[in-house]
């Protein structure tokens, strides 16, 4: 495994690989220990800190929190999770920048218009958010349901893609 940590905008950053692709993305956090501390030893038995490993990851998740469109064609390396999660993660993937679905609407697009619950607890365990926008999927209502990095962030990501879309 290879971890790497960076500071941003709105603060320090992780991100978790293996030779297979990006396993995790830790959101902004105030400082560098409180990201070591989520990846901490527990989970990821880290080899080394080989930022080339991650390409310009580092730089496209700086540059689309300082509000620029990026792409994340990234491969993910999604061992350890279902075949659901993946197909959820998948079809969030697709959202454009800029725009909203909602749990339902991700459900009925994975053929199980009933399941939006287990669509948000699916997106509830996304281990690489921004990579896979799960921040872009709301309630019906329009309502911000849920993030794993907070209301507050979820209501900032989506502020800062309306503005630049």
């Amino acid at each position: 495994m290879s971890f790497i940590l960076f500071d941003t905008c709105l603060g320090w950053m992780g991100v978790v690989g293996s030779p297979d692709g990006l396993r995790r993305v830790i959101l902004p956090q105030e400082s560098k220990e409180a990201v070591v501390s989520q990846v901490g030893g527990r989970e990821y038995p880290f080899e080394s800190r080989d930022f080339a490993s991650f390409g310009d990851l580092p730089q496209r998740l700086k540059r689309y929190l300082e509000a620029e469109p990026v792409d994340f064609p990234d491969e993910l390396d999604l061992a350890g999770t279902t075949r659901f999660q993946q197909s959820v993660w998948q079809i969030t993937r697709a959202i454009p920048y800029g725009e909203t679905r909602s749990y339902v609407w991700v459900a009925s697009q994975l053929g199980l218009p009933k399941a939006a619950r287990a669509v948000g607890q699916a997106l509830g365990r996304n281990p690489v958010p921004i990579v896979v926008p799960c921040h872009r999927v709301i309630g019906s209502d329009g309502g911000l349901v849920g993030f794993g990095g907070g209301v507050e962030t979820k209501k900032y990501l989506l502020r800062l893609e309306k503005a630049h879309a």
